[in-house]
């Protein structure tokens, strides 16, 4: 065996952001199966499922590919297809740094590197041998109810990504999953382009080495330095809100956006997680957040959920929210979107409710 590409995170545990989960709920969606469904059993609304920068622990995704798996226990392959759906926009800043590398084999170290920036539960570890560039990947601390859904979304996910670098189908040389093989393999050989094989030790697909070194069409020297430099803080910035901080969010958070009236004030956080208010200060301060910055996340998410969910007029937002004043809740929302609340009703596709409300 040649050199081995190692991945920056050996275990699925890592947080992630809430668009796999959004996919997986318009897969969903489109089947006749509501979000709440899909959703149920975890803290995630429809309006945070939306929120490009909300961030979930793995295991709330994983609740959410139990629940998708329940619900089409009897569509065959299904996590083929759904794993065909990813495409590079899915994977935001991190897809974009992929798409300005130089080649495609290049793309691939950045991928392995930043790997806690994908959705991905089975962990890939790359390698060149006898003529081929191999990823093994590793589904042994995947949950076994979940582990064959998660194994052919996953693969299917990365070769997905991968033939829309080149803009074109990845040719693989082999394929090889250790399940048995299934009554219909069918929807695996679309996706892979080849005959895959059943039965065998590993999880694998190989490509030819020389098509690592082909220039990618969108390579661009200055965005991909700008997009790794993105990668990073993006990282730094996920990894602050696992620990005391995923705890505190996890409290502001809550189960029916509509029927919430305020989120609780730091003191009653603090007294939940049986901690002085000023150790939890000095906490999320070590974390790099803070409680104003984890309140704003959510009620911003909340706030947006509302506005196009509910015919509930700006003031009465407002106050749910725990704003005393309405204005200050629109100099907030305007803050964070650039939009006044009503602005943002009326032209948010989808808005349940035209109520007029201050500006």
């Amino acid at each position: 065996m040649g050199r081995v590409l190692d991945p920056g995170v050996r275990d699925w545990n890592f947080p992630r952001g809430v668009a796999s989960v959004a996919l997986m709920a318009g897969y969903a969606a489109e089947h006749g199966v509501p979000a709440a469904r899909i959703l149920a059993g975890t803290r995630l609304t429809p309006a945070l499922v939306r929120d490009p920068d909300a961030q979930i622990d793995a295991r709330t995704e994983l609740a959410v590919v139990r629940n998708l798996v329940r619900a089409f226990d009897d569509h065959p392959a299904l996590g083929v297809r759904v794993g065909s759906r990813y495409r590079i926009t899915t994977f935001g800043i991190f897809g974009f740094a992929c798409v300005s590398s130089p080649t495609l084999g290049e793309a691939i170290e950045l991928a392995l590197r930043y790997l806690e920036l994908s959705f991905t539960f089975c962990i890939p570890v790359a390698h060149w041998s006898s003529g081929e560039f191999v990823a093994v990947v590793h589904d042994e601390a995947v949950p076994a109810d979940v582990r064959r859904f998660l194994v052919e979304r996953d693969v299917a996910a990365m070769h997905r990504m991968m033939s829309d670098l080149i803009g074109r189908p990845l040719p693989l040389t082999r394929a090889e999953f250790h399940y048995p093989a299934p009554r219909d393999p069918a929807p695996l050989r679309a996706v892979t382009g080849i005959d895959p094989t059943f039965g065998r030790p590993e999880n694998l697909f190989a490509v030819d080495p020389r098509v690592l070194d082909q220039p990618l069409p969108l390579a661009d020297p200055n965005t991909w330095a700008m997009c790794l430099n993105q990668c990073r803080d993006l990282v730094h910035r996920r990894r602050a809100r696992t620990g005391i901080a995923a705890e505190v969010r996890a409290r502001l958070v809550p189960g029916d956006a509509v029927g919430f009236t305020a989120p609780p004030g730091i003191d009653a956080v603090a007294r939940d997680l049986a901690m002085s208010t000023r150790t939890l200060r000095r906490k999320l301060d070590a974390a790099g957040t803070s409680y104003r910055a984890l309140l704003d996340e959510v009620r911003r998410a909340l706030a947006e959920e509302m506005l196009t969910a509910t015919p509930l007029s700006v003031s009465d937002v407002a106050i749910r929210l725990g704003y005393a004043e309405s204005s200050t809740f629109i100099h907030a929302f305007k803050r964070w979107t650039g939009l006044t609340p009503a602005v943002y009703r009326r032209v948010r596709p989808g808005s349940a409710g035209r109520v007029r409300g201050p500006r």
